[in-house]
């Protein structure tokens, strides 16, 4: 099967499977896995942190940063199409009592600067206390560019507030700027960085901070169940990613952009190709409908959304073979 529908699907590789088949394990919550050790301080090391801490998902990690950053009753600014805000349960202000401040994104992804300076709310026991900033990147697969991070960085530290990156696709910023992740995440107090989606790993994402913010989040990590035991078995994955993947995606936005080229000659199809800068496309299918279509492709072994607003995206197990099958069953459907 051809899964177009997210860089979750990605299957671990050969070296991962046998680094997690020979890892070196311990129990995690005593601190005694030197796997899930290695991991968070290469990871904190490698993107100018103090400290790291090894969690279950992107989710997770977004949420332990919100809940160290902020107190109950304090609030956090993200943008209207933020991930935590939008498709991670509301879990700051269901489990975190933070409320959040979404503010509509920019077309290039990015959020208004002087729309953020206008959200932070005054110092009165009117309103919640505005504690932090959340910013995604890569956002809806945009990329926001380093003068944009160095002055939303600025207004952060002119306002009091700390800033926090959520880099669930950071990598996939990096490789399109052509830079180390670590030139993204220098502008930033926190970051998450995922490990299981284009870097291919089975399960993980990292949080990364100061060693009294990482402190924090690991005593809430702890109270919501995601302290782990023998977690060098999925550590031992997440090293491989860091080392052995992050290069590779350029591959996929190359894979990207042909993908484009090729939808675009089907009349069913409507995007901007500007819009398309790592290893997402976002398409309206105009055809009857998207649903039907969804249904075909996957007797044909292809998964795709099943919508007329359909998300495309690329990743290792996504070769030009299977885009080329793709279009051709695309094109198949639509001659019936």
């Amino acid at each position: 099967m051809f899964d177009f529908r997210s860089d979750t699907v990605t299957q671990p590789t050969a070296a991962m499977r046998n680094a997690m088949a020979t890892a070196i394990v311990g129990d995690d919550v005593y601190g005694e896995d030197p796997t899930v050790n290695k991991l968070e301080a290469m990871a904190a090391e490698r993107y100018g942190f103090d400290a790291a801490i090894f969690c279950s998902s992107g989710t997770q990690a977004n949420l332990l940063a919100i809940m160290a950053h902020c107190q109950r009753g304090d609030e956090y600014i993200c943008g209207q199409n933020a991930h935590n805000y939008r498709w991670e349960g509301g879990g700051a202000a269901v489990l975190g009592s933070v409320q959040p401040q979404p503010i509509a994104n920019e077309a290039d992804g990015s959020i208004c600067l002087q729309a953020i300076r206008d959200n932070i709310k005054p110092d009165d026991d009117h309103h919640a206390k505005t504690k932090l900033l959340s910013l995604e990147n890569t956002i809806g697969g945009k990329v926001l560019s380093l003068e944009y991070l160095s002055q939303a960085q600025a207004l952060s530290f002119d306002h009091g507030l700390r800033i926090h990156l959520d880099g669930a696709r950071v990598f996939n910023a990096a490789v399109k700027l052509n830079v180390d992740a670590s030139e993204i995440t220098q502008y930033f107090d926190s970051a998450s960085i995922c490990l299981s989606k284009g870097l291919a790993a089975p399960v993980g994402s990292l949080l990364l901070g100061s060693e009294s913010l990482i402190r924090t989040a690991r005593r809430w990590r702890k109270m919501l169940g995601g302290g782990m035991r023998q977690a060098g078995i999925l550590a031992a994955a997440g090293i491989i990613a860091l080392d052995e993947q992050v290069e590779k995606l350029a591959i996929d936005h190359e894979n990207t952009q042909y993908l484009a080229q090729q939808l675009l000659t089907l009349p069913e199809f409507s995007f901007d190709l500007d819009s398309v800068q790592t290893n997402m496309i976002f398409t309206q299918y105009t055809g009857e409908n998207g649903k039907a279509l969804s249904a075909y492709l996957r007797t044909k072994g292809i998964i795709i959304s099943a919508s007329n607003a359909i998300r495309f995206v690329v990743h290792q197990d996504i070769t030009v073979d299977a885009i080329d099958l793709l279009i051709a069953e695309i094109k198949h459907f639509h001659s019936m």
